[in-house]
């Protein structure tokens, strides 16, 4: 037997398209690990000693729209990343974890502070680190090339790398299935 799992069943016990079709309803919040998921992993530093923040526009893009669609939103770095902070602010009012917070008590905190239960969040993690994480979230996504140790552990692969576009995916797609994207491509009934 395959220790395979799907949102915690076996691939033959459910339909995953209905599984992932139900998370993405529910969803109500986004979790997004800053270093491979915001980030493409890499830390550039200046002169000084100082990181210089790089961002990828249309995921900035992807969480502005999230939240002026009404969706919460949080970026965990689990490390001191405050070099960071102007930018993600600049999106909206973005929870920001930068101070080196452990992950999973940060997402807790989130959680606490805006009522949300684990299946209302959708959570994008790219690494062994955020496993805790992804197994509480209920729509557990990774980037294309996040650990191959995930991929059997989320729901979802994004087509996009981390750093490139995967959050722009993440969020489109939910806002989208919940009928809430202005910018859709589906036809109309």
């Amino acid at each position: 037997m395959s220790s395979f799992q799907f949102f915690g069943m076996q691939p033959y016990q459910a339909d995953p398209s209905s599984q992932i079709n139900a998370a993405l309803d529910a969803v109500k919040a986004l979790v997004i690990s800053l270093d491979g998921v915001l980030t493409n992993g890499t830390i550039t530093l200046d002169g000084e000693g100082r990181e210089m923040p790089g961002v990828y526009a249309r995921d900035l893009v992807g969480i502005r729209e999230a939240l002026r669609l009404g969706m919460k939103v949080a970026v965990i770095a689990g490390r001191q990343a405050g070099a960071y902070r102007q930018v993600l602010e600049a999106a909206g009012p973005v929870d920001l974890f930068l101070d080196g917070e452990e992950r999973l008590e940060a997402y807790e905190a989130f959680k606490s502070r805006h009522g949300l239960q684990d299946d209302e969040c959708a959570c994008i993690a790219d690494d062994i680190d955020d496993l805790e994480l992804l197994k509480k979230a209920g729509l557990p996504v990774t980037p294309i090339n996040g650990a191959e140790y995930l991929r059997n552990r989320v729901a979802y692969i994004s087509v996009f790398e981390g750093g490139r576009g995967c959050v722009r995916e993440i969020a489109e797609m939910i806002l989208d299935h919940q009928n809430r994207w202005e910018h859709s491509e589906k036809p109309n009934n």
